[in-house]
């Protein structure tokens, strides 16, 4: 047999690839519409959310006349950044550090917000086990995953209350890993989000450990529009919002974690987004 070199070989996938566009053009399928659902610091698994997500993807689809809708859940925002730049999703649904740090890069915006008790986000607290307060925490280790997104921490959570260099940092990726710390000795104090100071009551030793600071409350997740959404579609969107999860639909947004979604405007996030942009 004779053996394809790199040029033939790419010459042979780019026409099969164009057979396939021509194909899937010719049968007039349009491309389904995808939804991006970016959740940071989440406690649960990608993988396990996964089915979820679809499940409310396929309502949003029946809910607004889609004929084929995707979603895709993720929990990082390079891998957000590439789906959006592969995929072109119309609509988002993202953590609150996310949408700041990614809003304008990506031209988002505002359509609705999310009630939900799991997501988390909306209020952040130090806790600590052996010291009393924050001035005690300060010059200690403090424990956190939140540490990747210094502006959110220092602009929008703490506003001035502390800045990160006013601790020994102890950088974790998993969710409970700095509750777990404190609870140990191995960190004076951890940076927690709602959602994860929820996890304590599950914990041994849950009792010995207290509240030193917290955070105003934040707004929460927020579903937005990307560029390559159409204008009346994203209208519609945004009208259909609160009907998503009534009705039949409660059930499938539970699932997810949802209890509510409601239209909003941008300046309900106008005092974040001024935060964070400073």
């Amino acid at each position: 047999m004779e053996r394809q070199g790199p040029r033939r070989v790419a010459l042979l996938l780019a026409g099969s690839l164009g057979l396939v566009v021509g194909a899937s053009q010719a049968s007039g399928e349009p491309a389904p519409i995808e939804i991006l659902v970016l959740k940071e610091h989440g406690v649960g698994s990608p993988s396990l959310a996964q089915p979820y997500v679809d499940r409310f993807v396929a309502l949003a689809a029946e809910d607004n006349g889609w004929s084929a809708a995707k979603g895709q859940y993720l929990s990082s925002r390079s891998a957000a950044e590439t789906f959006i730049k592969a995929r072109s999703p119309h609509y988002g649904i993202l953590s609150l550090a996310a949408f700041l740090a990614l809003r304008e890069r990506y031209q988002m915006e505002v359509l609705g917000r999310v009630a939900s008790k799991l997501a988390g986000g909306e209020q952040y607290f130090i806790v600590s086990k052996a010291l009393r307060d924050l001035a005690g925490c300060k010059g200690h280790t403090l424990a956190s995953d939140h540490f990747a997104d210094a502006r959110f921490v220092e602009k929008v959570v703490a506003r001035r209350d502390f800045t990160l260099a006013e601790f020994q940092l102890v950088k974790n990726r998993r969710p409970l890993q700095s509750l777990r710390q404190v609870l140990s000795g191995d960190a004076a104090c951890a940076l927690l989000d709602d959602a994860q100071l929820a996890e304590l009551q599950h914990l041994q030793g849950a009792d010995s450990v207290k509240i030193v600071w917290k955070s105003k409350t934040l707004p929460p997740m927020a579903v937005v529009a990307f560029a390559s959404a159409p204008i009346p579609e994203r209208k519609a969107f945004k009208a259909n919002l609160s009907s998503v999860c009534e009705g039949s639909g409660n059930t499938a947004c539970a699932e997810v974690g949802i209890h509510a979604l409601a239209p909003a405007r941008a300046s309900d996030y106008a005092e974040v987004m001024g935060l964070y942009g400073r």
